[in-house]
């Protein structure tokens, strides 16, 4: 009944800061160009020390939100998706509890990844997805993990998407996925015949692809990654 309930996580003042000029510039309360109120005004305003102002205004303008210049003030940067790229990176390394997120993050991106990859793939890109899954074969039968042949494997659908975008955000994430992946292998490998399973998975996914079935690669693919995440939960 209470699984879904999760730990509440302390936040720090500058966190809450950052949400709150988020909040004014989703809602259109300030836009690409205009001027803050200082630091001094905004701390007076939002009753928290100067540092926290500062500090939040230094992780914005990291995140491509914010542009301070020197003797001029701080302004809102026009967000581009490079920037948008950049904030998922910055929350991937401030927060290393990401597992279940990163899990709902893979089936947002990689359902349909597989399906555009089914109608837009190339020959060499079809290779490459072959080459992975055959040194998964070849992990599984040495005993090894085969993290690594896997994040290959996805990462091939990504490229064979031909989304510029999709591909730089796989690039973002690829440290952390690598690691829950490896994570991940180890927990689910302790369940027999998990690894012919999960290999299995990858070549159904592949085999939809290859023959063009886009409907059929979403499906695969949500199929295991659904089976990864709810194993994980075990």
């Amino acid at each position: 009944m209470y699984d879904a309930l999760k730990p509440i996580k302390p936040r720090k003042i500058y966190e809450e800061i950052i949400d709150q000029v988020k909040q004014l510039i989703a809602e259109g309360v300030l836009n690409p160009g205009d001027k803050l109120i200082s630091e001094k005004e905004l701390a007076e305003k939002l009753q928290v020390g100067r540092s926290a102002v500062r500090e939040a205004f230094r992780a914005l303008e990291a995140m491509g939100i914010l542009e301070i210049r020197p003797g001029e003030g701080t302004f809102v940067r026009r967000v581009e998706p490079q920037a948008l790229i950049n904030v998922l990176s910055l929350v991937l390394i401030m927060d290393r509890d990401t597992t279940e997120e990163l899990m709902e993050l893979r089936k947002i991106l990689e359902v349909e990844s597989a399906g555009l990859a089914a109608l837009r793939h190339t020959p060499e890109e079809l290779a490459q997805m072959e080459e992975a899954l055959a040194q998964m074969e070849a992990d599984i039968q040495a005993g090894d993990l085969g993290e690594k042949a896997d994040w290959k494997f996805h990462y091939a659908i990504a490229e064979a998407t031909h989304n510029s975008l999709l591909v730089e955000l796989m690039n973002t994430i690829a440290g952390t996925m690598q690691r829950v992946l490896r994570t991940a292998r180890m927990q689910l490998y302790m369940t027999p015949g998990t690894p012919q399973r999960l290999l299995n998975e990858h070549k159904a996914i592949f085999l939809a692809i290859k023959e063009g079935r886009d409907q059929d690669a979403r499906r695969a693919m949500f199929d295991h990654l659904d089976k990864v995440e709810k194993g994980l939960r075990i």
